[in-house]
């Protein structure tokens, strides 16, 4: 009999506790679910939405954008009405802060719950590191473990490389990306052959083979030209050029030397083909060519500026082409050019009566001494 009623007693108590239990659950999730206020829910019930903060931020636009087509004053609707479409707007705001505040309370409880789950871990866990790579000492699998990760980096770099150059040859056609395809992986090639070779450095330095070459522990003579110069500094610009990097000063430098160049044969080229008296039709033609010309000179003088912009030194810097300039400076070109074309003819025709000359000399003395020997065979006879 004791023993049934201790059972019971029991069992009593552990439905009490699991009572309890489900109660503190129920308590704990009602109070940390944020609680909604009184105009928080006015401003649900005006934009005709549920106020238990489940609508998305899409349907709460689209409830704010049917009404505001309704009550604004600039729409034209019979329902326009200023005062209820400001209250429209207002309970608009307050519905996006509060689902912002209630988004930004979730990602603060997930972070509490993750931080939660890694505190759980036990403390020597935080000791093994390295992720089981080396052997040795710590010390030795900290540089093993470096060592490692450089590799990875280094792997990571070409993969991206060649990501890059697949990406690019889709583009391109299937030919193209073949060839990328094979030049990224001679890239790869090259960069894991470059990594052996400095392995095979570093382990020749260990062993002490460099330690009787003929130059140790003399200064180098690669900067005789500039003493002061640093030897990192020159040693990257040197890996720039024989790469063929080129600053984009110079690039846009060199863009501008070609437009300017292309400009002027243009306008040569249009005002040497115009006749001396210039007829309608010619000069028609060459106001198009001169508003053409203009038209691209205003994209160089913005190439111009930018190139103003990033030049080292002021004294590099250019001055805005001038659309006036430029056809006094072709006008002057072509006037050159037909004097040059004149004095050419001028040497041609002397030359050719020269020729001509020469030739008709040539002639009579062949006539004279063809006369004179017919001369000698009639007296001879």
């Amino acid at each position: 009999m004791s023993f049934t009623l201790r059972l019971l007693v029991s069992h009593g108590d552990c439905y009490h506790g699991r009572l309890l239990l489900v109660w503190s659950q129920l308590v704990r999730s009602l109070s940390s679910s944020p609680r909604i206020s009184r105009s928080l829910q006015e401003s649900y019930r005006l934009l005709q939405l549920p106020d238990e903060g489940s609508s998305s931020p899409a349907q709460v636009k689209e409830a704010y954008l049917h009404l505001a087509k309704l009550y604004h004053p600039d729409s034209g609707a019979p329902t326009a009405d200023v005062v209820l479409f400001a209250r429209v707007e207002e309970a608009y705001r307050a519905v996006l802060a509060h689902q912002s505040k209630v988004k930004q309370l979730s990602r603060e409880k997930e972070a509490e719950d993750e931080d939660k789950s890694r505190g759980a871990a036990l403390q020597h866990r935080h000791y093994l590191s390295y992720e089981g790579v080396g052997t040795g000492t710590p010390s030795q699998r900290e540089r093993q473990y470096r060592q490692i990760r450089v590799d990875r980096a280094s792997e990571q770099v070409l993969n991206y490389r060649q990501q890059e150059h697949e990406r690019a040859a889709a583009g391109e056609g299937a030919l193209v990306e073949r060839d990328m395809r094979q030049r990224s992986r001679k890239i790869k090639v090259t960069q894991a052959v470059e990594r052996l070779v400095e392995d095979l450095i570093q382990e020749s330095m260990a062993r002490g083979d460099f330690r009787n070459l003929s130059g140790a522990g003399k200064p180098l003579n690669k900067f005789e030209h500039n003493p002061y110069a640093d030897p990192m500094t020159h040693n990257l610009n040197r890996i720039l050029i024989d790469n063929g990097y080129q600053p984009p000063w110079v690039v846009t430098q060199r863009d501008i030397r070609e437009a300017t160049t292309q400009i002027r044969s243009r306008l040569l080229d249009g005002r040497a083909q115009l006749s001396d008296p210039v007829t309608p039709r010619e000069r028609r033609e060459w106001e198009e060519l001169c508003a053409s010309v203009e038209e691209e000179l205003v994209k160089l003088n913005k190439l111009v500026d930018n190139y103003n912009l990033i030049v080292p030194m002021l004294s590099m810097q250019m001055v805005h082409f001038s659309l006036s300039r430029e056809i006094e400076r072709a006008v002057k070109g072509a006037r050159q050019r037909r004097l040059q074309q004149q004095t050419e003819r001028e040497r041609e025709r002397e030359r050719r009566k020269e020729e001509k000359k020469r030739a008709n000399a040539a002639a009579m003395t062949k006539n004279r001494k063809h006369g004179l020997v017919s001369w000698m065979q009639n007296l001879l006879q």
